[in-house]
């Protein structure tokens, strides 16, 4: 079921337009200027205006290093782009960096200000190498990894099922298979790992019997190609993780901590509108920021409608907002990394101040749902 459309920009917005108004008018009193007065006048009558004004400083570009293609998994990054929440919030162009990527290495090196990412491999890369990075956000509550396997092949039904099996695996999802054979108590020994890329092809030619993908792409895509798919979801079987986590470092919550705030805004903005109007995130994806990949509108369609009713909602973002990480959350994301290995404390993994005081300084934006 798709959630009611509000205009949270809207509401934004107009509190913005509100803030400039009372900023203008002291201008106003200190200076006897009638400029001032006009300046006010202009601000109430174009909200859109006073966003910019709201925003101060110009934080110049920011880039972002998505974790997959440019597919409909980042319509909320092209909302906020394409309505201009990004530019309002200060942005002077936003370069969303297609992957596959987990982004570690890019923020690591400095060649991208924020990563969306997973849990697994940011807490793999904090852990064992020291990486300075946090976890400031998520856009999947839920973690969309599976093992696609199809009814008349593998039938990988329950975890004891991949045991003799070929799995494909691609290297950038090596961790996390590993975390799910760790999380069942099972070694990499036991079947026979062969590497893939994320065409689901050696799937369905019978090469491999199960195969990494997301319930919201490849699973549907080979499910739209006709086979009988059957799905091992990692978060039903030991791994109910975070994912598609919007990933810093430490440095940039250090001193560029409102840079990193007003980016967050824009991208709640963007993705309250992709969660109430999927079919149109989709579009963006297939018609505009993906055009050149050949998606399928049909299938882009069913993975946004999915992720938008099943992975980026749920009871806690309707209390408390789009990306939170309740305590309970953070606490099961990382018994799946001990499960794997992976010894964090919460605070080794994720900073939840930046979004707290955006909603604290924003409370309009938690409604997304009306």
């Amino acid at each position: 079921m798709l959630l009611p459309r509000v205009n949270t920009a809207g509401s934004y917005r107009k509190g913005m337009a509100l803030a400039a108004i009372a900023s203008a008018a002291v201008l106003s009193l200190a200076a006897c200027s009638s400029d001032a007065t006009d300046d006010a006048a202009s601000a109430s009558a174009d909200p859109a205006a006073s966003t910019s004004t709201e925003a101060m400083e110009s934080f110049g570009d920011i880039s972002v290093q998505l974790s997959w293609i440019k597919n409909e998994e980042f319509s909320g990054e092209y909302f906020a782009d394409s309505k201009g929440y990004f530019a309002d919030a200060g942005f002077d162009a936003v370069n969303l960096i297609p992957g596959p990527s987990t982004g570690v290495a890019e923020l690591v090196s400095g060649t991208t200000d924020v990563a969306l990412s997973d849990a697994v491999s940011i807490g793999s890369a904090v852990a064992a190498e020291g990486a300075p990075l946090k976890i400031i956000g998520t856009t999947f509550q839920k973690n969309p990894f599976t093992i696609v396997s199809l009814a008349d092949g593998g039938n990988i039904v329950t975890a004891e099922d991949l045991k003799g099996k070929k799995i494909g695996v691609q290297d950038s999802n090596s961790a996390l298979f590993n975390a799910l054979l760790a999380a069942n108590g099972m070694s990499a020994d036991e079947l026979e790992i062969v590497p893939v890329q994320y065409d689901p092809a050696p799937l369905t030619n019978g090469e491999v019997d199960g195969f990494v993908g997301y319930l919201t792409n490849e699973s549907l895509t080979v499910a739209n190609a006709g086979y009988d798919v059957v799905d091992l979801p990692f978060a039903d079987n030991g791994l109910p993780f975070v994912a598609e986590t919007m990933t810093v470092t430490d440095d940039a919550i250090a001193n560029d901590r409102e840079k990193l705030k007003s980016f967050l805004v824009a991208e709640i903005m963007g993705w309250t509108d992709a969660v109430n109007d999927p079919a149109e995130g989709a579009r963006l994806a297939v018609e505009e920021y993906g055009v050149d990949l050949g998606l399928d509108l049909d299938v882009a369609t069913q993975g946004a409608e999915e992720q938008s009713s099943a992975l980026v909602v749920s009871d806690e973002t309707a209390a408390n907002g789009l990306f939170t990480i309740s305590d309970a959350l953070q606490a099961a994301t990382l018994s799946s990394l001990a499960g794997a290995g992976i010894e964090l404390e919460a605070s080794d993994l994720f900073d939840m101040s930046l979004l707290a005081e955006v909603y604290e300084e924003h409370p309009e934006l938690i409604a997304y749902a009306g």
